[in-house]
C-alpha cells in the first residue's frame, strides 16, 4: 500500500487554478506563465522547535520575503519566467512563474523573535522555536459547607 501525503489545499489550488483559466485566453504558455502558485511545504515538529521546509525551485533569495506578525507566518515572493518564442516549434510550458504566498498560523509556543531562515537547492527552511513551555497550574476545589 502506497503512503499518500496529505495535501489539504492541493483541491482548493487545482480549483483556483481551473476557475482562473476560464478567464484567460486559450494560450496555454500565458495561462501558465502568468498565475498565481503555490509552493509545496513539509512541516515538522520537534521538542524544542517547528520547522518547515517550502520548495521554490528557481526562486532567488532576494524575492522570497518571510515575514510573522500576530501569530501568522507568511512567505511570499516571485519566481521570474524567461519567455523564449517558437514559432516553428511547438512548445508547452509547465512550470509556473509570477508571484506566490503562502501564511500558517502559528502554535502560542512559536517564538516569532528567534525565527531562521535559510535557502538551499531551491529548498526554503523555516526554524521556528518554541518558548519555554508553561505549565497549568492546579486549582484546589473546595467543597462549601
Amino acid at each position: 500500500m502506497a503512503i499518500q501525503r496529505y495535501r489539504p489545499l492541493s483541491l482548493l489550488d487545482e480549483l483556483q487554478r481551473e476557475m482562473s483559466s476560464l478567464f484567460h485566453a486559450p494560450d496555454v504558455e500565458s495561462s501558465f506563465s502568468t498565475e498565481e502558485w503555490s509552493p509545496a511545504v513539509d512541516i515538522s515538529e520537534d521538542n524544542d522547535k517547528f520547522t518547515i521546509h517550502a520548495d521554490l525551485p528557481g526562486v532567488k533569495s532576494d524575492d522570497i520575503e518571510v515575514t510573522a506578525e500576530n501569530g501568522v507566518l507568511t512567505i511570499k515572493g516571485q519566481r521570474e519566467s524567461h519567455k523564449e518564442e517558437n514559432k516553428d516549434n511547438y512548445r508547452r510550458v509547465e512550470r509556473f512563474s509570477g508571484s506566490f504566498m503562502r501564511r500558517f498560523t502559528l502554535p502560542e509556543r512559536a517564538d516569532l523573535e528567534n525565527i531562521a531562515a535559510k535557502t538551499r537547492d531551491g529548498v526554503l527552511e523555516l526554524t521556528i522555536p518554541k518558548t519555554a513551555e508553561s505549565k497549568p497550574k492546579r486549582i484546589e476545589v473546595k467543597v462549601a459547607e
